[in-house]
This record gives C-alpha cells, sequence and structure tokens, in this order.
C-alpha cells in the first residue's frame, strides 16, 4: 500500500523558513540603483536624472527665491510616479494651492502641521517609516542627534528626504544633493504695473560623488 504523501507544514517555523528562502530568492537591488523621477529640466542637473532613494537632499534660498517651489516641484514629481509624498509644515506657510499649481497630486500629500521643535524628529522619521518623499521643514536650532537619526532612518527607509531650512535655520546633516535657489527676475511687470505670469529660477546643484561638478539650470515659477 503506497503512503499518503506528506502535506507541508503550515506552522509559524515553517513559514518563517519559506520567508527567510524567498528572501534569499529575491533579486537585491540597491536603493542606490533605484531612482525617484524629476522632471525636466531639473533632470538635466542630476546624475542620473532623478534621486536616488534612500538619500537626503536639501533645498535652500533666501528670502523670495522660489526654494519652496523648487520644493513642491521634487514633489509633484514623486506623486506624478504614482507616489506618495508629504511635508512637515512648521508654521503654516506653506500652501497647498501653490502645491497643487506645480503639480502636487493632494491626494497623495499628506501635511502634517503645528510641529514643536521637540516632536520634530520624531514626526519626520514616523513619515519616513511609510512615505516615499518628505518634505520636511527644518526648524532653527534642530538638535545633531536628530538630524543623523532622520538620515539614517531615510537611508533604512529606501526613502527621500527634502529638507527645507526655515529662515535662520540650516541643514547640518548630510546631503547627497543640495539644491540652491538663486531667485530670478518676474515676467509681466511693465512701468511698475500689469499681472505677473512668472518667472525663471536661477538653481544650482551640487553634492556628493558624481553630484559634485556643480550645475546650474533654470526653473520655471509662477509664484
Amino acid at each position: 500500500m503506497t503512503a499518503a504523501p506528506a502535506l507541508p507544514r503550515r506552522d509559524a517555523e515553517a513559514r518563517a523558513r519559506l520567508r527567510e528562502v524567498a528572501g534569499r530568492a529575491r533579486p537585491l537591488t540597491l536603493s542606490r540603483e533605484r531612482l525617484l523621477p524629476v522632471a525636466e529640466p531639473l533632470a538635466e542637473l542630476l546624475p542620473g536624472g532623478g534621486l536616488r532613494r534612500g538619500t537626503v537632499v536639501s533645498v535652500e534660498g533666501r528670502g523670495a527665491t522660489g526654494a519652496t517651489s523648487l520644493a513642491w516641484t521634487l514633489a509633484a514629481a514623486a506623486t506624478d510616479a504614482g507616489e506618495w509624498a508629504a511635508a512637515v509644515d512648521l508654521h503654516g506657510t506653506l500652501g497647498m494651492e501653490s502645491a497643487a499649481a506645480s503639480g502636487v497630486a493632494l491626494e497623495r500629500f499628506p501635511v502634517v502641521r503645528g510641529v514643536t521643535p521637540d516632536r520634530w524628529a520624531t514626526v519626520v522619521a514616523a513619515l519616513l517609516d511609510g512615505i516615499t518623499l518628505v518634505l520636511a521643514e527644518v526648524p532653527r536650532h534642530a538638535r545633531a542627534g536628530d538630524v543623523r537619526r532622520i538620515v539614517a532612518r531615510a537611508r533604512e527607509r529606501d526613502a527621500v528626504l527634502v529638507a527645507l531650512p526655515t529662515p535662520g535655520a540650516t541643514w547640518s546633516g548630510e546631503a547627497a544633493l543640495r539644491f540652491v535657489s538663486e531667485g530670478g527676475a518676474w515676467h509681466g511687470i511693465a512701468c511698475g504695473a500689469g499681472p505677473v505670469t512668472g518667472r525663471a529660477v536661477r538653481v544650482r546643484v551640487g553634492g556628493r560623488g558624481e553630484a559634485a561638478r556643480h550645475r546650474v539650470g533654470a526653473l520655471a515659477d509662477t509664484g
């Protein structure tokens, strides 16, 4: 009499072994080999034409130089690719109308407001756990330990952190890319009157490795 074939085990130990085998069989793709797309003309300024997952980029600019519009452009590219993005808005100054005008899909763009400096790093780290791109305003006097912690979290989660320093603040952590928005003349103003139609913002990009050589381009800003 032929013995009945043994059924596969379904206990917790067997499932754990299956997960282990599946993990070894899964193709290994390093985070540095995966790019989050960026729209033209910024793509022309970046190595590989996109943002490397698991990294931090800083967006800086003094005054009304278009730094926020630049940050919106990066978030818009992420949501356009079907990814989720989020923002940490410390002082309620990040306008959603401006974000939408820049192409951000608001249905995939939660915003956290009213974050106190002592909770800032905790909130940013929590968002990085489940969201592809996190645009985080940086408060003054952000603690070095907190900065290092969220840089490590972005790396672990294959996310992109876009650090946007608030007035008087700086980004003290490592950054694969550093965008500096340098402003530009507004168009549509004649003799001190007339509607403003936009401007071309000068953007300078530098960073580490392939991005060490600074590149300069222009980004449309409609205000």
